[in-house]
């Protein structure tokens, strides 16, 4: 099954966040590719335990998964367009 998804990363302090926010996976790393291997690696240990109990069908509906029997792609129903950051006074 080919899989379409989206990793954000951060930096705070000395470490790199990768999240995965279609499906709710996060990891860390040291270094930027550190913390995206390490999602990736997540991601697919906790695919392959899913995907032997049965429940990895039911976990893509619930994240807002469409799956494509033709193409054998599983695409989410929203997507990211756009991202900005914003700054604004609080009272």
């Amino acid at each position: 099954m080919q899989l379409q998804f989206t990793i954000h990363i951060w930096k705070k302090g000395d470490w790199f966040l990768a999240k995965c926010p279609e499906l709710d996976f996060i990891s860390q790393g040291t270094t930027r590719d550190e913390a995206e291997k390490n999602l990736l690696e997540v991601m697919q240990i906790q695919f392959e335990e899913m995907s032997l109990m049965g429940t990895l069908d039911d976990y893509l509906k619930e994240c807002g998964y469409d799956f494509d029997k033709d193409t054998g792609t599983a695409t989410p129903q929203a997507k990211m367009i756009g991202s900005e950051s914003f700054e604004m006074q609080v009272v």
